[in-house]
């Protein structure tokens, strides 16, 4: 059987390893699809090559339905049923079987919940009898990084200037009254109010940008919603005691999604957090995990002052408060939810909130649940 694939260009093309790429081509190739329940497997080390790839990778067999995926390609959203959601890469898949050479595309795919729009560079060859190996690299952060840099300079720049001014002028004032003990008092609390605050800052920026510089399809995994809701709770113990405010939930174990579970406990600690700060003292804060439809939804419901339509429209964006003077006491940076929103967006999901003023807000994170089926398991990779 005549094979169009060479190792140089399985170099150029993939821009892995030769042997890596060589041997998943040779593994791929070992394991022919005549049948269709022979077509649900690959060899051992084709499933432990594919899932080494840095990219999103699928391999179709010849009836277009994917007989293997990396973690990243699901937790991007390029398959549903077993098949491919955009019609484009459809296409480039005919295309690669059909002429036997490696095939490439820069293109713009709608994906996730909300349909965001994302730039791609995406490869197609053929490997075996009628398979082809897909493998796609999001570009969309190196198409948007100029302009989010700029945007992003200027208000962290502006957001750092009240703090600052304000340690800087207590610092001052402390000196001058060395000679008055209750003033210096007063005066070295506020600063160390305001040291605070720019801490919370700092860390919520750093926190922001680490998260955008985070590539998700090198990074996904397995992760049930119990543990995450479990963490978040948890970091939020002691302002919950501080305000005295109950923190309840219902979280079923076995609801999963791909995704780094770092970034969403962090998303879920935000909603949690931003609840128990704009609810009423000795009140209750919500949590709910539920599965419908193909999504996951986590909901924090608080009991707090409600948000405007207008506040509704702005909550998610970088440095808004609905109540700036309330912010200084709860120590609110501004990018809480925007983070969440970072978070919802790189898992191909999105971040909902429905509030009356005077009665509560829920906001709730929705994300893809994930389909195991075709997924390269742990054991499958500790085994190959």
């Amino acid at each position: 059987m005549n094979y169009v694939l060479q190792w140089p260009e399985i170099i150029a093309a993939f821009l892995v390893g030769g042997t890596v790429a060589g041997a998943l081509v040779l593994s791929l190739r070992t394991t022919p699809a005549s049948r269709p329940e022979e077509s649900e497997s690959l060899s051992d080390g084709a499933t432990e090559i594919l899932e080494a790839l840095s990219s999103a990778a699928v391999v179709m067999d010849e009836r277009n339905f994917a007989v293997r995926a990396t973690q990243g390609a699901l937790a991007y959203g390029l398959l549903r049923e077993r098949t491919l959601v955009h019609e484009e890469l459809e296409e480039l898949v005919e295309k690669a079987r059909r002429t036997q050479v490696i095939e490439s595309l820069n293109t713009e795919l709608m994906v996730g919940l909300r349909r965001q729009s994302v730039f791609v560079h995406v490869r197609a060859a053929r490997v075996g009898e009628g398979r082809v190996l897909l493998l796609l690299e999001d570009r969309t952060e190196s198409k948007r990084l100029d302009d989010t840099r700029r945007d992003f300079i200027a208000n962290i720049s502006h957001e750092l200037k009240t703090p600052i001014g304000a340690v800087s002028l207590l610092a001052e004032t402390i000196a001058d009254a060395k000679d008055d003990p209750e003033a210096v008092e007063k005066f070295a609390k506020s600063l160390a109010r305001e040291a605070k605050r720019l801490r919370e800052l700092v860390k919520d920026v750093i926190q922001l940008s680490r998260f955008q510089s985070t590539e998700l399809v090198g990074t996904a995994d397995l992760v049930d919603l119990s543990n995450v809701v479990r963490d978040a709770i948890e970091r939020n113990n002691f302002r919950a005691e501080q305000r005295n405010i109950k923190v309840s939930s219902d979280t079923p174990e076995g609801i999963e999604v791909f995704g780094d579970a770092e970034m969403l406990t962090v998303a879920v600690k935000n909603l949690v957090e931003n609840a128990i700060n704009y609810s009423d003292e000795n009140s209750t804060v919500g949590i709910g995990v539920k599965e419908s439809n193909g999504i996951a939804a986590i909901s924090v419901t608080d009991s707090g002052v409600g948000l405007s339509v207008e506040d509704q429209t702005r909550i998610f964006e970088r440095f808004y408060r609905v109540d700036p003077s309330r912010s200084r006491d709860t120590g609110g940076t501004g990018l809480g939810l925007a983070i969440v929103k970072h978070v919802a967006l790189t898992h191909q999901g999105e971040v909902r909130v429905f509030s009356k003023p005077g009665v509560g807000s829920t906001f709730t994170l929705r994300l893809p649940l994930a389909d195991t089926k075709i997924v390269v398991s742990e054991t499958e990779r500790t085994s190959a």
